[in-house]
């Protein structure tokens, strides 16, 4: 059976400081690091292996794999990077602090922009100073959006993953993803068949490997938490 292991991020910084972070480039804390670090070693632990693996175009994806294959002794392993598995992309609230936000706009506001489907929080202002994003040369060619729902974020994940990530556990291979909340939601939902509904409530913890176990059509037949025990 195909084996798949979904991977958020180690904490970022600006998890630490709840602050809406999406396509804006982070880096993780020490703690962060030890996550990354402590999954690495329990995936060895357990014994597994890996072909290839897959992570966003984002610095604390990136760098939570690259830790990860450093405990496995497996930094020589290829690793595609991709835009279409970053971060749902926060628009207006880019950079702001969720508490604040609360305070000013309410807590049910808030709620709807992080936990709906289908609609995305306020565009980003072109004179934000995130919309710096747009002339970032790691998206040169891309049409960088200026907001995201998560139904959004479904629609360029989930397609990426049916093109290049599929046909690898189709081979055989065994692979791990780094990515992060949104985007891992988006491949969960296809995985697990959870509702539009559902799928907004679904928790992702940071740095902990989640394992798919598939069958020939890549249907879940288990799906669990790596754990020390």
């Amino acid at each position: 059976m195909p084996t798949l292991v979904l991977l958020r991020h180690g904490q970022s910084q600006w998890n630490l400081e709840n602050r809406f972070t999406g396509w804006w480039d982070v880096d993780l804390t020490e703690a962060g690091i030890v996550e990354a670090r402590a999954a690495g070693r329990l995936l060895k632990a357990k014994g597994f292996e890996f072909d290839c693996c897959f992570t966003s175009l984002q610095t604390r994806a990136i760098r939570t794999l690259h830790l990860v294959l450093h405990e496995l002794a497996s930094l020589w392993l290829p690793v595609t990077k991709d835009w279409r598995l970053n971060e749902r992309h926060y628009g207006g609230l880019t950079g702001l602090n969720k508490a604040e936000m609360i305070a000013k706009v309410g807590e049910e506001q808030v709620k709807i922009w992080r936990r709906s489907f289908d609609v995305p929080p306020p565009p980003l202002d072109q004179n934000s100073p995130y919309a710096a994003l747009q002339q970032d040369r790691r998206y040169r060619g891309i049409d960088v959006p200026a907001t995201e729902s998560l139904k959004d974020t479904i629609a360029r994940a989930l397609p990426y993953f049916e093109a290049e990530i599929a046909p690898a556990l189709h081979a055989g291979k065994r692979v791990m993803i780094s990515a992060h909340g949104n985007s891992l939601r988006a491949l969960e939902k296809q995985l697990s068949g959870i509702s539009d509904d559902d799928i907004v409530g679904l928790e992702i913890p940071t740095g902990q490997p989640i394992v798919y176990e598939l069958d020939d059509r890549l249907r879940r037949v288990d799906r669990y938490y790596l754990r020390e025990r």
